[in-house]
């Protein structure tokens, strides 16, 4: 066994107070705030924030808290889960997290997908019939700015690039993943590109993803990769003292959550029997310390992990309980995990 990274993610879920009452999203991202000065003070490895355009997330400027995390926490990594690239210009998301690098003295990482919602694609002005072309293209400018010369590009959606070479400069290079969600063309896409995979893993056992992990091990030795590339892993849950109480605090947010999702996209509303298989054979990684402990290292093995990132915030739980939730990953779950590790080690 390897050593792994071990972080969390949040997307900014909009909360509730200890009354029930919905916070604002101005509260909820100084709450976000919070829950990372904490994290970065039980020695977790990283914290990703997710870039959203919906009334349901406070986060849509990542960099900006991140930018005020870097200022209160010493260690812990900053980053993005994910940032939604098919939206954005691949050349200032490079350009912001230079410079996080630099406020954060080379701390910041940024996660870059296509996102698992389309509103940034009307309200940026851009067309989801170019929804593929869209995020090749701009993935493919990205991996030039990682190697900080002078990029010259064209294509179909931007004006060409003629020699443009970006600032700041880091010091040491950005560190960069890109969101898999499991096709096996964004596997091949990480690999031919040099970017490390980050699988979202949000529902369904996460050892159905092994043949992902497989491919995209095998895609490097025929891409002639020489230093085996990470591979990261992402998927929700909360902790609780009891298996029953975690269960308990997480339902009803979870419910909701999954209900306005679901509506919009055709599912069915979650029962809970289905809220149970998902936790106990599926990609929920909810219970005691003992139990979510047992659940990473088992999936740590299964897929050959580098690092697991713990989505903490999953619907309208109140901050207190993703506190403790944090205070309880950071202090039993994660020493847990490195015990059951290092025994297999």
């Amino acid at each position: 066994m390897k050593d792994v990274e071990f972080g969390l993610n949040t997307f900014g879920d909009m909360t509730v107070d200890a009354d029930g009452h919905p916070k604002s999203s101005a509260q909820v991202i100084r709450d976000v705030v919070e829950e990372a000065v904490l994290a970065d003070s039980l020695g977790i490895d990283a914290i990703g924030l997710g870039e959203h355009h919906r009334d349901d997330y406070a986060i849509s400027a990542p960099d900006m808290i991140l930018a005020a995390i870097a200022s209160r926490t010493n260690h812990i990594k900053l980053g993005t889960a994910v940032t939604v690239l098919s939206s954005e210009d691949p050349l200032r998301v490079f350009e912001r997290f230079a410079t996080l690098d630099a406020v954060s003295r080379g701390r910041a990482e940024v996660v870059v997908g296509r996102g698992s919602f389309t509103e940034s694609f009307p309200l940026f002005g851009y067309k989801l019939s170019d929804y593929t072309t869209l995020f090749e293209e701009k993935f493919e400018i990205f991996t030039e700015t990682l190697k900080e010369r002078p990029i010259r590009w064209s294509g179909q959606h931007r004006a060409p690039i003629e020699g443009a070479m970006l600032m700041p400069r880091t010091e040491n290079g950005l560190s960069a993943w890109v969101g898999v969600g499991g096709s096996p063309e964004s596997v091949i896409r990480s690999v031919r590109r040099g970017i490390p995979m980050m699988l979202a893993v949000i529902g369904g056992a996460p050892a159905r993803f092994r043949p992902f992990v497989d491919l995209y091990e095998r895609a490097q030795k025929e891409f002639g990769v020489d230093t085996p590339m990470p591979l990261g892993m992402h998927s929700p849950g909360h902790v609780a003292d009891t298996d029953e109480q975690a269960r308990a605090e997480l339902w009803e947010p979870f419910r909701a959550n999954r209900i306005r999702i679901g509506r919009e996209r055709g599912w069915d509303d979650p029962t809970y029997e289905s809220f149970v298989e998902e936790i106990e054979h599926g990609a929920l990684f909810v219970g005691s310390p003992e139990t979510v402990a047992q659940k990473i290292s088992e999936n740590v093995r299964i897929l050959g992990l580098d690092r697991f990132d713990f989505k903490y915030s999953n619907g309208p739980m109140p901050h207190e309980q993703l506190m403790t939730s944090l205070e309880l990953y950071g202090t039993k779950v994660l020493p847990r995990v490195k015990d059951i590790l290092s025994r297999v080690r």
